[in-house]
């Protein structure tokens, strides 16, 4: 059977600039029945107020995703890397042996929202390294698009992980699947909207775990926006 993570049981942190909600253990946060499932070991939902943002931190053998739902966020790194990322970017960082970055919200006037996600990656003390993609609505709407691959099939960005990332964007009456293998089991983020998985209607902030090898079944039922990750049994 599948299980449910509702957006109002996660963790939640909130300061002058930063209101964020945390699906697993993260930061003051600490739940040990929440610690990740599989490799997926953070999912963080943030909101940054204009002008503000995450000063320079260090990171180290982490797969660091970053999402961004509305408004944009400013990425600079100790390996020179600087840009902005859009609704449809998906931004990866190897940190790898060790890294620094900052995450900062460029607008004066808008706020930003945006995903921080952790994958444990399969290789240890790697070089760091980035990569940023925009993937276009009309390539995720009504389909599961493949966003993230540890070889980057399909046009997808590669990681330095066992994790497949998925994302779908779902209208009323809209379907998608996906079959887990018998070794694979699965987690979905809902981001955005509402949706049907099977005989439960998740929300957003929402989330579900997917035992191994289930054919897991989502249908939209007002402007859905989702993350749905195959990872490693």
């Amino acid at each position: 059977m599948p299980t449910i993570r509702q957006a109002n049981e996660r963790g939640h942190f909130k300061n002058g600039w930063l209101d964020s909600h945390h699906t697993f253990s993260f930061g003051e946060y600490y739940d040990p029945e929440h610690m990740g499932v599989s490799v997926l070991r953070v999912i963080n939902d943030d909101r940054i107020t204009p002008s503000a943002g995450f000063p320079t931190h260090p990171h180290n053998n982490m797969e660091i995703i970053s999402y961004v739902l509305d408004g944009e966020l400013a990425h600079k790194d100790s390996m020179g890397n600087g840009s902005v990322i859009r609704p449809g970017d998906v931004q990866r960082m190897s940190a790898g042996s060790g890294i620094t970055h900052s995450e900062f919200n460029p607008s004066e006037s808008n706020g930003a929202h945006f995903l921080q996600i952790w994958l444990l990656p399969n290789k240890q003390n790697v070089k760091p390294d980035y990569e940023q993609q925009f993937f276009a609505p009309e390539s995720r709407q009504g389909q599961l698009k493949l966003l993230l691959s540890p070889d980057g099939r399909d046009g997808s960005l590669s990681a330095s992980t066992d994790a497949l990332m998925y994302g779908t964007l779902l209208d009323k009456d809209q379907q998608v699947s996906h079959q887990l293998a018998a070794d694979r089991i699965g987690y979905l983020h809902l981001a955005k909207g509402t949706a049907q998985i099977g005989e439960h209607t998740l929300n957003a902030g929402d989330g579900m775990t997917f035992e191994a090898g289930v054919a897991i079944e989502i249908a939209g039922i007002a402007d859905a926006e989702i993350l749905l990750f195959d990872l490693p049994r």
